[in-house]
């Protein structure tokens, strides 16, 4: 692995790892602010975020994709999202793009 791939895996996950302490901490706060009940039962209601899509997960798949042979839809998956290269997608589209990677391949 290159530095630059190491040191932007390394940023990655020091940003996870800070988002993770920050919803800790709201937890925390929420559980001991002395607040009314309604507070505290709106605490287990919350849904916990989901991780972060990153861009290796996003490769993992799509490289699983075109070894499998799909490497057709894969392309046309990419320029569905306005791009020639995985690393040209906006991470907030990884979610919908992995969505939409899950059929290829599951027709044949």
């Amino acid at each position: 692995m290159s530095k630059m791939a190491e040191m932007a895996q390394t940023i990655e996950e020091l940003r996870t790892a800070a988002a993770s302490i920050n919803a800790a901490a709201d937890w925390l706060y929420q559980q001991f602010s002395g607040g009314d009940e309604a507070q505290a039962s709106e605490a287990p209601a919350k849904e916990e975020p989901k991780p972060e899509l990153k861009l290796e997960d996003v490769r993992a798949v799509l490289a699983e994709k075109s070894r499998a042979g799909h490497t057709a839809e894969v392309r046309a998956l990419l320029k569905k999202y306005g791009a020639t290269k995985l690393s040209e997608i906006d991470p907030a589209n990884y979610e919908a793009l992995m969505k939409d990677a899950e059929v290829i391949g599951n027709g044949s």
